[in-house]
């Protein structure tokens, strides 16, 4: 199989067949995207209600350190919630774009908008991708802290 480099062109014709599943895959990106952007709304609601709930709690608490520990449990969990919202933005932005520059591409059949929407589709699931590798590697580290505990309890 012969590989391009980039500075080789070459051009590639899409069928009616193709064209038909790229504008159904742009549709449901973009559907897909804004239900993300939705979600995130979301997201970001339960991060100010979350520490508002958090703050009243703490300050229901009788005495003076578990008030301070329910306001500062509300600070960080509202934080959390905002990271977490950070996060999920910007696959959901990459996606949106992705189904935008498609549309485009696919109305006015505009080569530079495909390779923008491929480009788009590109960083979505190297995101997800560099993101799913983190997680898999904070899993195998509680694994393994989970193990070497219960070990050590069991020696112990």
């Amino acid at each position: 199989m012969e590989e391009y480099s980039e500075m080789e062109e070459f051009e590639l014709h899409l069928n009616q067949s193709a064209k038909r599943f790229l504008k159904e895959t742009a549709k449901w990106a973009y559907f897909l995207s804004i239900l993300g952007f939705i979600g995130i709304g979301f997201i970001v609601l339960i991060a100010i209600f979350a520490g508002a709930i958090f703050g009243t709690i703490g300050g229901m608490m009788p005495g003076e350190i578990p008030g301070k520990i329910g306001s500062s449990l509300g600070i960080i969990m509202a934080v959390v919630y905002l990271l977490i919202a950070a996060l999920y933005f910007f696959p959901i932005y990459y996606l949106n774009r992705f189904a935008s520059n498609l549309k485009v591409a696919l109305k006015d059949n505009n080569s530079e908008s495909l390779a923008n929407s491929f480009e788009y589709l590109k960083s979505h699931y190297k995101f997800i991708g560099i993101f799913a590798l983190i997680i898999l590697s904070f899993y195998v580290l509680i694994i393994v802290f989970m193990s070497i505990a219960g070990i050590t309890n069991v020696l112990g």
